[in-house]
């Protein structure tokens, strides 16, 4: 008469295996490991001058609308991730304000954002978390982490608070790049 076997830990390895499984799902739902091999390319150009309608023939012809003009901008340095590009604090023609990535270059992640901020920005470790600490406004969800792509400064935002741009994960409160903005 053969023995059965008796199965080891029953109950005990069912809640190990139970949590193993729970864990790891919850470690990729947070950490996001894929978007490190997606990339995202955003090719928007600046919001262009909407034209007057034409004027009749021998009528004084207006002169030209404004133009954009950029008031502000610097060079993106990495933190957490490599990253690189130009940074651009645009005035519109109509008087509303853009913060424009041109050529961004950075890992994509969870949850990154565009922080308008009053931080100055520092090199190596120093620079990663004080993005948040100071007055800062976020711009919105990074539309993609390759290209050139604008983001919308809202009207009661008093510019002359804000000296640096960063592409902050706000997931895991870091920088993964920033500029500093200098007045042009």
């Amino acid at each position: 008469m053969a023995r059965g076997r008796k199965w080891l830990g029953g109950p005990l390895v069912i809640g190990v295996l139970v949590a193993a499984v729970a864990g790891a799902g919850l470690g990729l739902y947070w950490f996001q490991p894929w978007k490190l091999w997606q990339d995202e390319t955003v090719r928007e150009a600046l919001p262009s001058v909407v034209t007057p309608a034409s004027t009749p023939a021998g009528a004084p012809s207006a002169s030209p609308p404004p133009r954009p003009r950029t008031l502000a901008d610097g060079e993106l340095i990495s933190h957490e991730h490599a990253t690189s590009g130009r940074v651009m604090l645009v005035r519109l023609a109509d008087g509303s304000h853009v913060v424009r990535l041109e050529d961004l270059d950075t890992s994509n992640g969870p949850d990154l954002r565009v922080l308008l901020t009053d931080a100055p920005v520092k090199e190596g470790r120093a620079g990663w978390h004080v993005f948040d600490d100071g007055a800062h406004v976020s711009l919105g969800k990074l539309k993609g982490n390759k290209g050139s792509q604008n983001y919308t400064v809202p009207a009661d935002v008093d510019l002359s608070r804000y000296t640096s741009v960063s592409i902050w994960c706000d997931r895991f409160d870091v920088s993964f790049g920033a500029a500093e903005l200098a007045r042009v």
